[in-house]
């Protein structure tokens, strides 16, 4: 890359960096682009704490959020190639009187989230004081939503759980076995578990959106911000220090580089898009290793394209702000060929197919989505209120509905076809995925910004 076009991209970058913060009314921001392990474009953007009026910079401290969850796997995968233990140890090894199903679970379903668990309990307290024990025991009152390794569900409780059996294992606090086999030997030296009363140089505030409103961060209790499903402080400059070491495979054999990296292949024989800490998705094509995070006040993303040793790291200090599509959007001004727009249509054989679609986003849009358009399972999660109110608002950002245009369509497992299209709004641009059964259900499906 020349010096011009360097530039070029530098300006591109900071240019939609004003734009989506102004959109998206997001106080303050911090990103780093890195290029084979080498600091490519770091800047940090606004405020990280607007009542004192302190700017964002490189260094200052965000939580990361479920972006943690990569840690935490990655702590596994040392215990792992420690000899301590086992990706097919039981849960029932480290809790001998744990539930009744627990037994059949192994710490592979644990990291690639086809354990059964669910999330917290609907009653969970946030606020409350837990130790390690307590945890488990609010956790042993959530029964399995199904068999281990018969499907795949994203739960932070199983990871939490992961922490607690690394104490019991390592004889430390999970946090500290992170610092002393991670953080240090990576020079991430502002890196820690949060913690509430300490002083944290640098570290930004958290903030929501009420009644287009902005309001500080809800308040939880200090135990519960330190649990392994996540809530790490860093910095973006941390963050390309991980990255350096991810790019040369530091700390771990290859081989367990390729298991974490690996999507989780269910009983059934088919695979979903996650492997240890990190989701397993594509861009046109493309591989793309990733994960969001969104916890009290604050959003992140990390995006790897491994083909062209490329990282993309975004950290946000507003919930629900869409890092995800910022960190998208730069990963396409360095690499065009990852933009849906990049990409030639395909004659469209199946228009019962693309009608569905169309008044899918429509029904989205106006908060009236019909059950029977999904699979009973699919419709479990999402015909509630709050999802089709975030949906709506989701949609109806990006403009009027114009079309959608098919760009690829082929046979899964089970009699399954998947649909990629572009969809075409008034304001963007979108990818969307579609999975479809032999009755047309929608099985599944997701957009790509």
């Amino acid at each position: 890359m020349t010096q011009t076009t360097s530039s070029k991209k530098k300006s591109q970058v900071d240019s939609l960096i004003h734009i989506e913060m102004k959109n998206q009314r997001i106080p303050g921001l911090s990103v780093v682009v890195v290029r084979d392990g080498k600091i490519e474009y770091i800047k940090g953007y606004g405020n990280s704490n607007l009542e004192h009026n302190v700017p964002v910079k490189p260094e200052t401290v965000f939580q990361t959020a479920s972006v943690g969850k990569q840690f935490t796997a990655f702590a596994v995968m040392l215990l792992v190639q420690d000899g301590k233990l086992s990706l097919d140890d039981k849960l029932s090894k480290f809790f001998p009187y744990a539930p009744a199903g627990w037994d059949s679970i192994t710490i592979e379903n644990m990291l690639n989230h086809t354990s059964g668990f669910g999330d917290y309990i609907d009653n969970f307290n946030y606020q409350a004081h837990y130790t390690e024990d307590s945890l488990y025991q609010e956790f042993k009152k959530r029964p399995l939503l199904f068999k281990a390794g018969e499907k795949q569900k994203y739960s932070n409780m199983a990871y939490a759980t992961l922490g607690i059996i690394m104490s019991k294992v390592t004889g430390k606090f999970y946090g500290d076995f992170l610092k002393d086999r991670i953080l240090i030997p990576l020079g991430m030296t502002t890196a820690r578990i949060n913690s509430e009363e300490d002083i944290v140089p640098n570290r930004a505030s958290g903030y929501r959106m009420v009644n287009g409103v902005i309001k500080n961060q809800e308040w939880v209790s200090p135990t519960t911000n330190t649990t392994a499903d996540g809530p790490l402080l860093l910095t973006v400059l941390d963050m390309a220090k991980w990255e350096a070491g991810l790019n040369v495979g530091k700390l771990l054999k290859k081989e367990y580089y390729d298991l974490m990296w690996t999507p989780a292949k269910l009983n059934d024989g088919t695979f979903a898009r996650y492997g240890f800490g990190w989701a397993i998705d594509s861009l046109n094509g493309k591989r793309i290793l990733q994960h969001n995070g969104s916890w009290q006040g604050f959003e992140s993303t990390i995006k790897r394209y491994p083909e062209k040793k490329m990282a993309v790291i975004v950290f946000a200090n507003l919930k629900r702000a869409s890092t995800y599509k910022i960190s998208t959007k730069i990963l396409q001004i360095y690499h065009p060929e990852l933009s849906i727009t990049s990409l030639k249509t395909i004659e469209d054989t199946e228009p019962e197919i693309t009608k569905l679609v169309t008044g899918f986003i429509n029904n989205v849009m106006d908060k009236k989505m019909r059950a029977d358009q999904f699979t009973a399972e699919l419709a479990k999660e999402i015909m509630d209120s709050t999802m089709q109110q975030r949906g709506s608002e989701y949609f109806k950002s990006k403009g009027n509905f114009l079309k959608p245009e098919l760009l690829s369509r082929k046979e899964l497992d089970n009699g399954i076809r998947e649909y990629h299209y572009r969809l075409l709004f008034s304001k963007e641009i979108l990818g969307f995925i579609i999975q479809v059964n032999k009755e047309n259900k929608i099985e599944d499906f997701k957009t790509i910004e």
